[in-house]
């Protein structure tokens, strides 16, 4: 006879494997996949395709920050302002020989040339190709949060005016203003800059710099980059002759003007030394605010979720963010004036001089 006290253990056992829910998944047609969405098929075959052929077998390579910067690029082309109603509808592919006469897309013809014979392999949209591969590049970096893929939107698309895509020389207050015209707070775009700490810059003056990162960690999306914007800056790597560009705390390192301004700006201050310690805010933040950006100029109720095909990141190493050699608290420039800077570890080591990212 079982006790009374391994009978109700028993019970809660039955009721958990009771209550565990049926696999949804369906074998694809004419293929080796399995969907919980029947519509998400054709995107394990576009992931096997991306992973092999651009990431380098799923890769946190250049080409997976190129392929995040492209989804900005042609989402931002929206306007409440001016009634430009494009978004996130692929016109930057559709309509390349219009819109990378733009400089502010400059260079971003490498990962367009390099995933536009796949786009055309599959019967999907440029917008769709393009949000997929943004979304699968972040995917493959260290400590990324898993970005939401919604998938329907129509190849109809008319190509993007020049001047709606924010530049590095700008002053806070204009991409502040450009940002809101396509419906963007200022804590949204200051989230959306977690992407810099996986970028990386293509053409330099001098081509032996040649894709140096933002931020001393380039495979692994972490708040390592909102602790380097801050310290104070020494050196230019081109030499000053670059537009946009500012001293930065590390050799090799390239540093946007922009985004140190945003970091010291009394309106952006705070919301960016929050993420210094808070790396799950800033995958969250950010996740939100790639969600928005991936849906500007459609109706999201449109379309259908395959955020399933997306792969999950792998945790980062060190997700803590520390002073990089021989910098300290003396190196910031406190810009948040109602929270102190926090007390971070110091590597131990000589200054660091950045290697060139790897590329495909």
């Amino acid at each position: 006879m079982l006790s009374k006290t391994l009978l109700p253990l028993l019970s809660l056992a039955t009721l958990a494997v009771a209550a565990a829910p049926p696999s949804r998944r369906s074998q694809c047609s004419n293929s080796k996949y399995t969907a919980e969405n029947l519509k998400c098929c054709v995107w394990y075959e576009i992931l096997d395709d991306l992973q092999e052929n651009v990431f380098d077998n799923g890769q946190c390579i250049q080409e997976a920050h190129e392929a995040l910067r492209l989804t900005f690029h042609d989402a931002i082309g929206f306007s409440i302002k001016d009634n430009v109603k494009g978004g996130a509808d692929g016109s930057i592919m559709a309509h390349s020989d219009i819109e990378l006469l733009d400089v502010a897309n400059g260079n971003i013809d490498d990962i367009l040339n390099h995933i536009h014979p796949l786009a055309i392999k599959y019967p999907v949209s440029f917008g769709d190709f393009i949000q997929f591969t943004g979304a699968v590049g972040t995917a493959n970096c260290k400590g990324a949060p898993r970005l939401e893929f919604l998938a329907g939107r129509s190849n109809s698309s008319v190509a993007a005016p020049p001047g709606l895509i924010p530049a590095p020389f700008q002053d806070v207050t204009t991409i502040l203003a450009r940002m809101a015209d396509a419906t963007f707070s200022p804590e949204e775009l200051v989230a959306l800059m977690a992407s810099h700490s996986v970028a990386a810059r293509d053409a330099i003056a001098d081509p032996s710099q040649h894709a140096r990162p933002f931020d001393t960690t380039p495979d692994a999306f972490d708040a390592q980059f909102f602790v380097e914007t801050l310290l104070v800056g020494k050196a230019l790597p081109t030499g000053g002759s670059t537009l946009g560009e500012s001293p930065s705390p590390i050799l090799g390192e390239i540093r946007l003007a922009s985004d140190g301004l945003l970091a010291r700006d009394p309106r952006t201050a705070c919301e960016w030394q929050s993420f210094v310690t808070d790396h799950e805010a800033m995958n969250r933040k950010f996740k939100a605010a790639m969600a928005k950006l991936a849906v500007l100029g459609h109706d999201r109720a449109s379309l259908h979720d395959c955020s399933e095909v997306i792969p999950m990141p792998k945790r980062g190493a060190g997700q803590q963010a520390v002073f990089p050699p021989e910098t300290s608290i003396k190196d910031i420039e406190q810009s948040c004036k109602s929270t102190p800077f926090p007390i971070l570890k110091i590597t131990p080591g000589k200054q660091l001089v950045l290697p060139i990212v790897p590329s495909a």
